[in-house]
């Protein structure tokens, strides 16, 4: 997608409030990305991504951040923990895992674009295959009327959603459920293992309908793509569009934490390094280079510093950004400009059971006011603070609502809040003394 590096701010500003400096940073590295791949191959091969290190309380948007960004280009995106792995030799997690889970990322993202183009063969012909299936199972209904007749007419009726729920039996490919080798270790599949020998093996299952009919879709829409080419597409588009985003990065830094062993810490650095600096990392869809790849790493930095990352690592993250703490006027702005936000979410679970939830401009005010009282007075957990004080606040009425009632509008002002919040907001100032 050729964006300009304000466009692509100004996008995320639809989910993400505040953090400009990051946003500035994340936006003129994928546009690099844009620039790079106009460039002659020979000059190409030359420019590697600014992999860029976040350092900010939870709750600011780091995450969310990366992951709108890779949602915006449809780029292959994964979110690691830091502390999942250990030094290559220890059981649990190695770091080439997340690679492995690029890999596997960018195969779904390709395989969903190549069923959307075929999307309206493969649902033809499965449609053709539940109608012959409804056919079997209503049999006795058929009555004088032909075959072509009679299908026709079922056809008719599974399309206006009436067959959903009539039971069928048909044959599905019997495909083995992957099985986790070692704990927390990768799933390894047999299927993966003895492809040719399960691709014609078959079973038959008794489903509704419409489950089977979404089987069937998607058993259509692989015989009519080309594995291979996929294979070979997620891969260019791992290598060279990828994104991965390394949480927590700042528990792993050897000098913040100088108790237990250094497995989970100095070692999991030392094993970074190479990934991002560069290698091949073997995958099931082939090898894949490490070059290209953007990373993103992330964390609080409340005990340790970047500068107690080792050196190497830290060469490898020329850019630096901080993001900073909500404010009032953020929290303000996460709830009436944002899309989706929880004022927009919390409105439309409650029309469910017909109330017409109304927040005024003192009550967003007051919401926003005790938020950054208990992130002050407690733990700064960000915007998550809001899901918090919303849970509180809509509680009662979450749980009145339901049943036949007619349709109730409430209109939550100021003073709705803090009645309601009497008791999240009365105790916030023992919580300083209390160990």
């Amino acid at each position: 997608m050729d964006l300009s590096p304000k466009q692509i701010v100004g996008k995320l500003d639809k989910y993400i409030i505040g953090q400009t400096e990051a946003k500035k940073a994340v936006a003129i590295a994928l546009r690099n990305r844009y620039r790079r791949a106009q460039l002659p191959v020979e000059i190409r091969e030359e420019i590697t991504p600014k992999n860029i290190i976040m350092k900010g309380p939870t709750g600011v948007g780091k995450t969310e951040i990366a992951r709108r960004l890779a949602k915006l280009v449809k780029a292959p995106f994964v979110k690691v923990e830091a502390t999942k792995y250990t030094e290559v030799g220890y059981v649990g997690k190695d770091v080439e895992g997340m690679v492995r889970d690029l890999a596997e990322c960018a195969y779904r993202l390709v395989k969903a674009e190549k069923e959307e183009e075929v999307k309206t063969k493969a649902t033809a012909a499965a449609e053709s295959r539940i109608v012959k299936a409804l056919a079997e199972a209503r049999k006795e209904d058929k009555g004088d009327k032909s075959k072509a007749v009679f299908e026709e007419e079922i056809a008719h009726a599974f399309r206006r959603g009436e067959l959903d729920n009539v039971v069928v039996e048909m044959e599905v490919a019997d495909v083995p459920q992957p099985m986790e080798l070692v704990p927390g270790g990768a799933a390894i599949s047999i299927g993966n293992i003895f492809e040719d020998m399960f691709q014609q093996r078959k079973k038959k299952r008794k489903l509704s309908a419409k489950e089977a009919f979404q089987i069937a879709l998607s058993e259509e829409s692989s015989k009519l793509v080309d594995d291979d080419a996929i294979k070979a597409e997620a891969l260019y588009r791992a290598e060279n569009d990828g994104i991965i985003f390394i949480d927590e990065i700042d528990k792993i830094a050897g000098k913040g934490n100088r108790n237990g062993a250094d497995v989970s810490r100095e070692g999991v650095q030392r094993d970074i390094l190479p990934i991002v600096e560069g290698c091949t990392v073997v995958t099931k869809y082939g090898p894949l280079k490490t070059d290209f790849i953007l990373f993103i790493a992330a964390g609080a930095f409340h005990v340790a510093a970047i500068e107690d990352l080792i050196p190497e690592l830290q060469g490898r993250f020329p850019v630096s950004v901080e993001l900073k703490s909500l404010t009032k006027e953020d929290f303000v702005r996460i709830l009436t400009e944002t899309e989706n936000s929880l004022t927009f979410q919390y409105g439309h679970l409650l029309s469910v059971d017909n109330i017409n939830l109304q927040f005024d401009e003192s009550a967003i005010e007051r919401i926003a006011e005790i938020s950054v009282e208990l992130n002050n007075t407690s733990e700064d957990i960000g915007a998550r603070r809001l899901h918090t004080v919303m849970e509180y606040l809509l509680e009662d009425i979450s749980f009145n609502a339901g049943g036949d009632y007619p349709v109730f509008t409430l209109n939550i002002d100021r003073r709705y809040v803090d009645e309601h919040l009497q008791k999240l907001t009365s105790d916030r100032n023992l919580k300083k003394y209390v160990l």
